[in-house]
């Protein structure tokens, strides 16, 4: 009986599901969006705290904000921070389910890559022919849009 249920799944088709894939400026408002929203929390705390952190400390904590910022809203809100969901894009991974914490942690280290070569990791998903930045290929991530509207398509 195992046998054949193995063999019956072997002999299915492989299901092709196509996703739309979300627009370079799309992906650029997102980003903008949860900047804002980072740099007011950033505000809000360092009213309170910057007098009694030093520089050190103040970098390593925007650094962690910034990583559970991401990682909460890639991981436990369906791949959409508020700035994807604003703009109806969210993350997935190639095989097109939700990305794991340690995907969401290779983005992370992605962006911060892509920010201290100016602007260079964003800049490669408008030369790319799957819209992929630099933090998309290091965690084999696609950024989708969840509206009507297409430019580009991926069947995974």
């Amino acid at each position: 009986m195992a046998q054949s249920a193995r063999n019956f799944m072997e002999d299915q088709a492989p299901v092709s599901t196509t996703y739309e894939l979300a627009s370079i400026g799309n992906r650029f408002l997102a980003l903008l969006i949860d900047d804002l929203i980072l740099l007011a929390v950033s505000f809000v705390i360092g009213l309170f705290l910057l007098p009694f952190l030093s520089d050190l400390f103040s970098l390593l904590l925007g650094i962690a904000l910034n990583t559970a910022y991401y990682w909460y809203f890639w991981t436990r809100r369906d791949g959409q921070t508020p700035g994807k969901k604003a703009m109806r894009i969210k993350v997935i991974k190639a095989d097109g389910t939700p990305i794991s914490d340690t995907d969401a942690l290779l983005r992370v280290f992605g962006y911060y890559v892509g920010r201290v070569t100016l602007g260079l990791g964003y800049l490669w998903a408008a030369f790319d022919a799957n819209s992929q930045s630099w933090h998309d290929k290091m965690a084999n991530t696609y950024v989708i849009t969840t509206g009507e509207a297409a430019r580009k398509t991926i069947n995974i």
